[in-house]
């Protein structure tokens, strides 16, 4: 089957500028013109084109001018400046703050693969960037393509001379931490998630189940602590410590998916098996749910190094026979 082209996305930029800043060359059947040849390479392409300043300016100050314009090929996921302006303000960073972090190399090779990787190659899945962690692209019931869950791929097939720039709308990182650890750290933040969750993970010896890395793929649909408490009052028990652990174990397994599925990954109606044998959900994306379990919008797609966490509003009980 031919794969989809990402071409016929809404593009973020007027095709005049794309054509202007990028030298975007269209040409059909009937043009006997010879298609012209970019000369510039990616760091050249993107330096000429206003809208990347900011990865400009990155790309400098990290010393990698040298490499990313060398003979490649490369292929590029290129934020702009809107883009770095969101994540700059999602971190409460300021650009200069961004430009000094010591880590800056590695967040803008996380944005670039070996090979000249046109979009009609791009399928969902794991893909090894040159920064030797992964990132993974989904695509949306809407048909766009996404990264991480959280940055769209707004326009692409942008030529230079050693490769191609896809640009996207957002910057991705690398996670640095598996589920379980992320689940612990909220559980002991200054406002603390999760509690329940960590201890019930912990009753029923499934934490080590959780402390994998990119080799893993696993979905967590996790319950708030509100959520637990719910559970509590229906069981009439005071905590997990009460609660039965064949039981726990059973309820903690019908949470969990064992492939790393953001929220682009979720199909309406989708009947998916959990970790739990025979026990599935059913997504419900018009209402945005799972089962009766309401999904916190604002905590959907946090991504971890063995999968990728989304926050419901109820503990989801598997069905009895």
């Amino acid at each position: 089957m031919k794969k989809k082209s990402l071409f016929n996305w809404n593009l973020r930029f007027p095709i005049a500028a794309l054509a202007l800043g990028f030298g975007l060359v269209a040409c059909n059947d009937d043009d006997d013109t010879d298609p012209i040849i970019e000369t510039n390479n990616v760091v050249e392409v993107a330096a000429a084109n206003p809208e990347f300043s900011t990865l400009t300016a990155a790309i400098e100050t990290a010393q990698l001018v040298p490499t990313l314009s060398g003979d490649g090929p490369f292929t590029v996921f290129a934020p702009n400046d809107e883009a770095f302006g969101r994540f700059l303000s999602d971190n409460d960073l300021s650009a200069d703050e961004l430009l000094a972090n010591p880590d800056l190399a590695d967040i803008l090779t996380y944005h670039v693969i070996s090979g000249n990787v046109a979009s009609a190659d791009v399928d969902p899945g794991r893909v090894n960037t040159v920064a030797d962690s992964p990132f993974f692209v989904s695509q949306a019931p809407d048909d766009s393509f996404w990264i991480n869950g959280n940055a769209k791929i707004t326009a692409t097939d942008v030529s230079a001379s050693n490769g191609v720039i896809h640009v996207l709308d957002n910057v991705i990182t690398a996670p640095s931490q598996n589920i379980a650890e992320i689940a612990t750290a909220l559980s002991t933040s200054d406002s603390p998630e999760f509690t329940q969750l960590v201890a019930a993970l912990v009753r029923a010896d499934l934490v080590e189940t959780f402390m994998g890395g990119f080799e893993d793929n696993f979905t967590v649909f996790a319950p708030t602590d509100a959520a637990f408490e719910a559970l509590f009052e229906a069981l009439d028990v005071n905590g997990v410590d009460e609660i039965e652990v064949d039981f726990l174990a059973d309820v903690l397994k019908y949470h969990v998916v064992d492939a790393r599925r953001f929220f682009q990954d979720l199909r309406q109606d989708a009947v998916i098996e959990t970790m739990l044998d025979d026990a599935t959900l059913t997504v419900d994306l018009g209402n945005r749910q799972i089962n009766d379990a309401s999904l916190d919008d604002n905590l959907v797609n946090i991504h971890a190094t063995n999968g990728v966490i989304h926050v419901i509003d109820q503990v989801l009980v598997p069905p009895t026979e």
